[in-house]
Formats: structure tokens, sequence, C-alpha cells
């Protein structure tokens, strides 16, 4: 695949313009400016975001209504159960409406279907075990639910009231529920259609909230809770990789605040056992990397309502033994990955032909199905191409398979290609979910890959790689990147500043470091200046690098590296390439660097 840097414009009368209005580095007001903010008003809200700049309840299509049926079930007694789902995303999302719903003295219990026994959202035979149990409850699901039209239809003939609540693409035909909150349902005007599950149960928790004071402002226990349970928002709302912009990242801005200060008992003996410390300043990458793995090895493993229980129990013996147990479980996890992803690589060696194909579609009974999307993401990332697995069973010979894209090619749109080859699918651009008979495999292989080659022959906007500016590793001071950290928190569609540096010499050895050998470290030298890199999941890059005999170009992204009470700023290589021997000098590039690198 052929990388493109493409560098954002550069103006400098603009960029001169915007540091003065904003009173901030050139270096910043060249960064905003490639993000699209041209004048100062826009650009201090973006830097500046409030809390209360989260639009209200109900703005989100039928919170009003969803909050009103809720409010009413508490009152006559009823119970009501949250059904989530065993990801990140709903298990803080059941989390964060049980216990506004337990606040508020309502009688409530949630259910948490099993990955590997019954797959992804509703199914008939728990809404049958939950109507036989109580007829009376009402069934409140999140982050699942929206293309439920045959298990909606089957609540109704039981007379089970049920509310709908997701986020994820909708089917032709909409669920016949008594509610169906979605912020993108068709004839709705959501002022932000970008939210995820827990955002979604957030708005409703709010409306609620709202509605059990006096309309406007919650009663202070509700509000309170409501501060706190933004970090909850915040944690499935990084997990599930959604855009962060707008509400979103206002959402996890705040709520990282909140986990630091205001988080639960089950909460903070998590952070303890990531490595995470009591008041730390936390990042969306904490999240990502220490925290959202735990809670989601629980579903992967079929453990899910371990992880509700341990974000929800205030018993603080509980929460530790919680927590050391979902720790264990992402140790298994990463074992039993490091395993598929390891006969992935062996596989694809003795068949060197798929390589060739636009994508990659591997099958085995061996594979734990709850893992396999993870290892998708690994497989696709080490071949450039987008991939999916597909662990088989040894008893009925069905697949139950995961897909994860690559450079922004559209997986669902492939796979609806590919529908007569399915026994069901669904998912989304990035990520997708099969299921498929081990005899159709083949056939199935041969169609994708095909479907996946004309995406590429129509051109996909995303194989271009976007530079922000380029710099000298000299303007990266501690200063600098701290005042970068301000267009953060930083995730999918806002991610950290790129720049790009030439004329970069190795000053030492690559070396290869973690499980595997997997990452790399490097020490990188410019003009005299000299940063530590790293390159995660690229330990194959340590060979070439080491054989190299002049310079190179490198795209990265600065951080501070916190470690022991020091602050050191450090780079995340993420591509590089040699420069042109018959480039100008290092004199004559440090001038054009000079030019392009605003300090």
């Amino acid at each position: 695949m052929t990388k493109i840097w493409q560098y954002a414009p550069f103006d400098e009368t603009r960029i001169r313009r915007l540091s003065r209005e904003l009173r901030v580095s050139n270096l910043l007001a060249q960064v905003l400016l490639a993000r699209g903010f041209d004048d100062a008003e826009p650009a201090n809200a973006f830097l500046n975001a409030k809390l209360s700049d989260l639009h209200e309840p109900n703005t989100l299509s039928h919170v009003p209504e969803a909050a009103e049926r809720i409010i009413a079930a508490i009152k006559a007694g009823r119970r009501i159960t949250i059904y989530g789902d065993y990801d990140v995303d709903g298990v803080t999302s059941t989390s964060l409406l049980w216990q506004l719903i337990t606040l508020a003295g309502g009688k409530v219990d949630y259910y948490i279907p099993h990955r590997l026994e019954e797959g992804y959202g509703l199914n008939a035979e728990a809404i049958r075990q939950l109507a036989e149990e109580d007829p009376q409850r009402l069934i409140v699901t999140v982050d699942c639910g929206i293309c439920s039209v045959e298990e909606a239809a089957l609540a109704k003939s039981l007379g089970v009231e049920l509310i709908i609540t997701d986020h994820h693409e909708m089917g032709e035909q909409l669920p016949d529920a008594a509610v169906l909150v979605h912020p993108r349902l068709p004839g709705a005007e959501a002022p932000f259609t970008d939210l995820c599950g827990v955002g979604v149960a957030f708005k409703l928790a709010w409306g609620i909230s709202q509605r059990l004071g006096d309309g406007k402002k919650a009663p202070a226990p509700l509000r309170d809770y409501l501060v706190q349970a933004v970090g909850l928002a915040a944690i499935g709302t990084i997990a599930d990789v959604v855009p962060l912009l707008g509400e979103n990242r206002v959402i996890v801005r705040y709520g990282l605040n909140a986990l630091g200060s205001k988080s639960s008992l089950g909460l903070k003996a998590l952070m303890t056992i990531s490595g995470l410390k009591p008041n730390q300043e936390l990042q969306s990458d904490d999240i990502g990397f220490a925290i959202a793995p735990r809670i989601n090895a629980a579903g992967r493993l079929g453990q899910a309502r371990l992880a509700v229980e341990l974000l929800t129990t205030n018993n603080t013996e509980r929460t530790d033994a919680l927590a050391a147990y979902l720790d264990q479980l992402n140790q298994s996890r990463r074992t039993v990955e490091r395993k598929i992803f390891k006969h992935c690589k062996e596989m694809i060696e003795e068949r060197p032909e798929w390589l060739e194909s636009q994508a990659l579609v591997l099958a085995h009974s061996d594979w734990h199905a709850g893992v396999i999307g993870i290892v998708a993401n690994r497989v696709a990332e080490q071949y450039s191409k987008p991939v999916i697995l597909i662990s088989l069973s040894r008893q009925d010979r069905i697949g139950q398979g995961s897909g994860r894209s690559f450079a922004g090619l559209n997986l669902i749109e492939g796979l609806t290609e590919c529908a007569g080859h399915l026994e069901t699918f669904g998912g989304h651009q990035a990520a997708v979910g099969l299921k498929i008979t081990a005899e159709r495999i083949e056939e199935f292989r041969g169609q994708f890959c095909k479907a996946i080659g004309q995406q590429q022959e129509r051109g996909i906007e995303e194989y271009v790689h976007k530079v922000d500016a380029e710099v000298r590793l000299a303007d990266l001071s501690k200063q600098a990147v701290l005042e970068l950290d301000r267009l953060g928190p930083f995730g999918k569609e806002n991610e950290r500043p790129t720049f790009v540096a030439t004329r970069v010499h190795l000053s030492e050895p690559p070396r290869t470091m973690g499980e595997g050998d997997r990452h790399l470290s490097l020490t990188l030298k410019q003009f005299g200046s000299t940063l530590r890199a790293v390159a995660f999941g690229k330990g194959e890059w340590a060979e070439p690098l080491a054989q190299l005999t002049g310079t190179i170009s490198i795209r990265f992204a600065p951080s501070i590296n916190r470690f022991r009470g020091y602050e050191t700023v450090q780079l995340q290589l993420m591509d590089w390439q040699p420069d042109n021997p018959m480039a100008s000098t290092d004199n004559e590039s440090e001038n054009v660097v000079q030019q392009n690198s605003q300090r």
C-alpha cells in the first residue's frame, strides 16, 4: 500500500493572527488551523469546552417519553430490568442507569447476555424468561436493540413494556417498542448524533433526574451522582471508539477529571490494580490501555455481570476481589490472544497467496470466539488490510466471526455484498460480527475480497496520513507539548497532533521491548536535539532500521511521558521512510524545516 503524507497548508500570516488572538504558541495555532479552526471564537470554544456545552437531554429524541415511563414504573413499584451488552460500552451503560434508578428508589436489576451462548443484543429466550418471571416488569435496553425487530414483537405479544436505547446502525425496519431512544432516528434532529450507548444512557439518566426534581434541576443526591456518572460515560465513550468531538469530547474531558476525584469503590480498585495512582491526572490512553481492557475481558470471557457488579457494589472486600479477578481474566485474554495471533501468522505463511488478496479471511476451530475481534485488529495492522477471523464450532460447524477494517475501508458495505453466504451479520464500517457455516467460507472469502477490492478501486480518502505540520525535534519542548494537550482528550477524529521531522538520525540501535518483542524503542537525533521514541506493535521495524546508513523522515505524535515523578517528551513513532540520498544538504533541509515549524 502506498503511503501518502498529506501536509496541512502553511499560512504564516493566518498562524500569527490566530496565535495573537488566542494568546497561544504559533505551533498550537498552526495545528488549530490544520484542523479547520480559522477563527478565534470557535477555536477558543474548542480549547475551553465546558460541561455546560452538553445539550439538554430533551434534545435527544424521545428521552422525555422514556423518562416518564421509567419514573411511572419507579412510583408503581414495578421491577425495571436494564438489558445491556457485554462490551465496555454496554457494561458502563448498564451500571450507570442501574445506579441512577436505584438512587431514585426504583426496584431494578440487570441482564447481560452471555457473549458465546446468547450473542449480542436482545434474544427471544431471554425475553420469554424475563416475562415469565415478572410479566409486569419494564425492560430498558442500553447499547443494543435497535435492530431487534422480532424480539421487540415478541415482547409486545407477551405484554412486556420495552424501551430501547441504542446508538448502532439501524435496519430498514425499526422495532415496535414502547419508546425508541437513538441519536439518529429518522425524522429526529438531535444536535449531536455520535453518542455511544453510555452517552445515550447518561442523557436518559439526566432526563429522569430532572423530572424527579423541578423539571430542570435534579435533586441533590441525583445531581451529585450525575457528576460521578460522567466518569462512567467517559470510559464507555473512549472504549467504543466514537469520534471524540462535540459532546463526546466534553464527556471524556470532564469524565476523566471525575474518575480522578469521584470514582466509585469498584473503579478505585480497578484503577489501583491497573497501575494507576490515586488522584493521578488521567489521559484517554489510561482508559484505553488499562481500564477498558479489564472490563472488556470479563465480557469476552463470559463474565460481564461481574464487571457490572464491580462498578456498582459498595462492598470494599468484594470490589478488591472482583478487580483482582478481572485483572486475572485480562491476563488470560492476552495469553489466548497471543496464541491466536501466532497461529494466524503461521496460517498466512503456509498460504502466502492470501496476501495477494485485498483482505484476509481466516478460520479455525481452536480459536476463542470472544477474543478474535482483538486479534483481527492486530492482524489488520500487521498486514495492512481488512481482516475477518472466524471461530468454528466443532459441534455444528457454525462459525462466529469478527472483522476489523484498515485504512477506512467499509466492512459493513463489504459484508452486505456477501450477505447470501452469511447466516447473520452486523456492525459498522470499522468493526463487524457475523455467523457463517463452514462450507460457505471459501466462497465468502472470494466475494468479500472482491468487494473490498472494488472499494479500493474507487479510492478511499483514509489511505492518506494527514500531517499537522513539519517541525524540528528542538521545537518539541515540554512546554510546547503540554500546550498541545489542550487539544485533548485525544481519540478518534481528534488524534494527537501529528508531525513530520526530516533528516533524523538513530543515535543508537533500536531495541525491541514488551511481550514477544512486540514494541520498539528508539533514540532519535536531529540537529543536536535528541528525543526518545516508541513504536507500539512495530517490533518488526527493528531490523530494517538497524540496517540504515542514512537519515530518515519520521511521522510521529509527541506526548508527555510521566514516570516516577518525572515528565519528559516522548514521541510515538507512527511511520518512517528513508530520506532521499539526492535530497538537499543538512543545512538546506534545516532551513526548510525552520520555515515550516512554529516555535
